[in-house]
């Protein structure tokens, strides 16, 4: 492609050397829209350069040699704009000239834009026809999936129709066995309540001797294992007679309990005849059947209160309501005697494991108290023969200070001597050793003096521990010995506990 004279051609100059264009060039849709159709960008202020003669800047430097207005650019040779002796004689451009050179556009986004169109002609015709094949796929689709719809929604009313008859039939039958059960109801009562003042007594004797036991004094007042089976013992107590009370008001309360099973029993039954003949008449529905119209918006009208599992679990809960209550009323006219003897077990074992564990406990105890009384004999053994020992390092000590007072007199008397006989010989020698061995013997029988004293201290708070310790030890025996096994021997026997049973 040629290029006139004088005209300066952005996408020519300002881009790679210029490439041959043929019809085969299919240039990028982004690159061609932007060239061919939104390049509308105002004239570029190029730099002035005198090594550069074609751009614009070059003119109005010519224009000031004063150069013929006559003068133009096409009676020039070409080859002579490129010279430098030629550049002062290019006459000046106007601004619309010199904005013209930037507003035109190349060959190349010619062919870009047309080959841009034929492209987009060709998706636009491929997205139409595809676009037709799938509309008349989707109508022979939809025709047959409404068909398969209702025939899958009149399958699942008969499936559910077949439910309701299911649960009703297991309704009716538990209806009969209940008024069976609701006739059978006689316990006696009475038995229940008689056992339960019965455990008022031994109840009392184990909160007394956990009271007794708090009177215990320092490191005694430990939760051994006597405190924990004293307290295993009421809660055994007191869960019996938390089952007794429990067995009592229940037979109170099971005839109604009864009757209440038997009222939601019937309601449910009388729900699933309703829903069964609305269902039954729905499943008989189809195209041609008479009543039937359209109902705007009821597809989103949700006044469902449950799911198919809720639906079952509710009816299911009733019946298995129902069968409960039948069995405690059955459990409960032999369960008094069960009650009783369970009872009289639980709290005579318990019985048995308090004293087997204040037995323990006493020999425990019985046992510290002379291991505290035999190491209290030794501490005050150990305590006379410290003082003793104590006395010794005192009096070595002591025995010290007259060796020390002839070593150092006898350097200071040294100290005099005349001259050059203040010589530094070996007696001066041996003396300065003998008063440093003085200090070093004194300074570790006094460290020694001191260990011995501090472990004085210390044999005499354990033996002041010794002594609040045995004392403690006497005191436990005293409330777990005396007044713990003393009230216990009160206990009701098994005869008592069980003495009920026949009444």
């Amino acid at each position: 492609m040629q290029d006139y004279y004088g005209q300066t051609m952005t996408s020519s100059y300002f881009s790679a050397p210029r490439v041959g264009t043929g019809v085969g060039f299919l240039p990028p849709l982004e690159s061609t829209m932007q060239a061919s159709y939104k390049s509308y960008a105002p004239p570029y202020n190029i730099s002035q350069s005198l090594n550069l003669p074609w751009k614009p800047s070059t003119y109005y430097r010519g224009a000031e040699k004063s150069m013929p207005v006559s003068y133009s650019a096409p009676t020039m040779n070409p080859t002579t704009l490129y010279r430098d002796d030629i550049v002062s004689r290019v006459p000046p451009l106007s601004t619309s000239a010199r904005t013209a050179l930037f507003s035109k556009y190349t060959p190349t986004d010619w062919f870009r834009s047309n080959n841009q169109n034929y492209r987009t002609s060709d998706m636009t015709r491929s997205a139409a026809q595809k676009l037709r094949d799938e509309n008349a796929r989707i109508c022979h689709d939809t025709d047959a999936r409404t068909v398969k719809t209702q025939q899958e929604s009149s399958k699942s009313i008969g499936n559910r129709i077949s439910d309701i008859n299911f649960w009703k039939s297991e309704l009716n039958h538990e209806l009969d066995e209940m008024g069976k059960e609701i006739n059978a109801i006689t316990e006696n009562k009475n038995r229940l309540e008689t056992s339960l003042k019965e455990t008022e007594g031994p109840l009392k004797i184990a909160q007394e001797c956990l009271f007794n036991r708090e009177n215990r004094q320092g490191i005694d007042l430990v939760n051994d294992v006597v405190e924990k089976e004293l307290l295993r013992e009421v809660e055994t107590i007191r869960q019996s007679q938390d089952k007794l009370k429990n067995s009592i008001d229940k037979a109170n309360a099971q005839l109604s309990m009864n009757r209440a099973a038997q009222h939601e029993l019937e309601k449910d039954v009388n729900d699933k005849f309703r829903a069964f003949n609305i269902d039954n008449r729905c499943h008989q529905l189809h195209n041609n059947a008479q009543g039937t119209g359209f109902y705007r918006g009821v597809e989103g009208v949700d006044q469902t209160v449950s799911l198919p599992e809720s639906w079952a679990k509710f009816t299911g809960d009733n019946i298995l309501r129902s069968q409960r209550e039948r069995n405690n009323s059955t459990h409960l006219r032999g369960n008094g005697d069960n009650i009783m003897q369970e009872t009289s077990n639980n709290m005579w074992t318990q019985y048995n494991n308090v004293n087997v564990s204040f037995s323990g406990r006493i020999a425990e105890t019985m046992d510290a108290r002379n291991t505290i009384q035999s190491h209290l004999t030794r501490v005050l053994q150990e305590m006379d023969e410290m003082q003793n020992n104590i006395h010794v390092l005192r009096k070595a000590i002591k025995d010290k200070e007259a060796p020390l007072q002839v070593a150092q007199t006898r350097l200071d008397s040294r100290t005099r001597r005349p001259n050059v006989e203040l010589c530094r010989d070996q007696p001066q020698h041996r003396l300065v050793r003998e008063v440093g061995e003085l200090y070093e013997t004194v300074d570790i029988l006094q460290n020694r003096l001191r260990a011995a004293e501090s472990a004085l201290s210390e044999l005499i708070r354990t033996k002041s521990t010794l002594e609040h310790d045995l004392s403690v030890k006497n005191n436990s025996l005293y409330i777990d010995k005396e007044k713990c096994m003393g009230v216990r021997k009160t206990y009701p026997t098994t005869a008592r506990l069980a003495g009920y049973r026949g009444q």
